[in-house]
């Protein structure tokens, strides 16, 4: 069979490709493959976003795991964070969310986390694939049947490590976008217990309405509120922007401009090293992490470590060279002093923390990041195999030649949706430009006359 997971998990169009049947074979091997050596009755917990395609995918997950003979706890709408958290603080075979993130609401997905709370490895997804078409996997009968039930209040270990953060955000006033998604109560409910005023937008139940124009993709309605605040004469006020199941967080500062996952980290990571809680002082980015950060960083005396795109080879880097904070531009944050995963929340409650504590602006505490320019281009395709064609290697070699010493170039095929992203980077804002443009157009002419043949 085909790959089904991705950098995050197994996504697809809801009841198209991602089916309720293969979504129940999937819930079956990961139960089996996960809880396979824990005692029976250690569930696995379940949570979704608000997606309307959730709880028939929910119902799917749910009766695979209990076919196989272990029992499901059922969060309801919850923080992908959440979960893990859950997971471990339950002592729970394993954990699984449905949602498809940032994607767009006719999506869904399955992502799993280990007893640990930490995403699975390459090599335990690769088991549960092996696994998903097995007439062999357990079938008990009468009370070897897994039971099903609603958690009574769990998401109270959640809420615990967010007040656990000791962020004190009095004097702030923030602008909480929610994306119609996953964080619409927790997030608004856990920012004010943390002494902020809140104003809340798009935090809503509402499915049919999730990453529309709102949340961690758009960011402009909630610069539009914040600079109406501001205009308005009140002060300290900033915004912060989820995605659909809150794992991570983008910002808008007291000037309503972008505050991005570089800048965030960025922050974070002069926090702690400066009490001393940054190991090997270094943080974990990506490929893509931008050049202006990793300078700013370097002035601080941290260095960057790259990992590929994706926040779990972020995390697996972070777990293989004991660091503490990595995460990615999109705003995906893992802290380790905090959780196993990227965490919009906590992202929240820290940087602010940081901010109030330091008694300084959003705006001033990223100053020193001064990204170059980087223009990110992506071609729609599912065709990855076009990478390797002699006229897209030609003009990839190009353009790389023509940034070698200011700039560079990346070329990848996105591992949650049918994209090929062409990303350059340099001083040079107009060489930049010309480059990706270039590496793109070739692209698409290559698609193009395949196409035609």
């Amino acid at each position: 069979m085909s790959r089904l997971f991705g950098t995050d998990g197994v996504r697809g169009v809801a009841n198209a490709e991602l089916t309720p049947e293969l979504t129940f074979r999937i819930g079956r091997a990961g139960a089996a493959v996960l809880a396979h050596s824990s005692d029976r009755h250690r569930p696995v917990v379940v949570g979704r976003d608000t997606r309307l395609s959730g709880t028939m995918l929910e119902a799917a997950i749910v009766a695979g795991i209990t076919s196989v003979g272990r029992d499901a706890v059922l969060l309801g709408i919850v923080p992908t964070p959440a979960v893990a958290c859950v997971t471990r603080r339950e002592g729970a075979a394993a954990g699984v969310m449905i949602s498809a993130s940032h994607n767009p609401i006719a999506d869904n997905g399955v992502k799993f986390f280990g007893g640990d709370g930490f995403k699975l490895s390459d090599d335990i997804e690769r088991e549960i694939e092996s696994l998903v078409d097995s007439e062999n996997l357990p079938r008990p009968i009468g009370t070897g049947v897994g039971v099903a039930r609603t958690a009574q209040n769990l998401a109270r270990h959640y809420y615990r490590e967010l007040y656990e953060s000791h962020a004190d955000l009095h004097g702030l006033h923030v602008v909480v976008d929610a994306a119609y998604g996953a964080a619409f109560a927790i997030a608004p409910y856990a920012l004010r217990k943390l002494g902020a005023t809140v104003t809340e937008l798009h935090c809503e139940n509402d499915g049919a309405r999730i990453n529309v124009a709102c949340g961690a993709t758009d960011l402009r309605t909630l610069q539009a509120a914040v600079r109406e605040k501001i205009a308005a004469g009140e002060k300290r006020v900033v915004g912060v922007a989820f995605d659909g199941d809150a794992d991570r967080a983008l910002f808008v500062d007291e000037t309503g401009s972008v505050v991005g996952g570089d800048h965030v980290m960025f922050a974070i990571a002069s926090d702690m090293h400066a009490r001393g809680e940054l190991t090997h002082d270094a943080v974990v980015g990506t490929v893509m992490s931008n050049i202006g950060f990793e300078r700013a960083l370097q002035a601080r005396g941290i260095a960057l470590v790259r990992a590929p795109v994706g926040d779990r080879y972020v995390l697996e880097r972070m777990r293989e060279g004991g660091y503490a904070l990595g995460g990615e531009q999109s705003g995906h944050v893992i802290d380790l002093r905090r959780n196993t995963t990227g965490d919009g929340p906590m992202t929240a409650a820290t940087l602010l923390g940081i901010a109030a504590s330091q008694k300084t602006t959003l705006h001033d505490l990223v100053a020193a990041v001064v990204p170059a320019p980087q223009i990110l281009v992506n071609v729609k395709t599912s065709r990855t195999d076009v990478l390797g064609v002699a006229g897209v290697r030609a003009a990839i070699s190009a353009g790389q030649s023509a940034l070698e010493g200011t700039g560079r170039l990346f070329i990848r095929a996105s591992g949650t949706e049918p994209l090929i992203r062409v990303m350059a980077e340099g001083d040079d804002r107009q060489l930049v430009e010309r480059v990706a443009a270039c590496v793109a157009a070739e692209i698409e002419e290559e698609i193009g006359r395949s196409t035609q043949t």
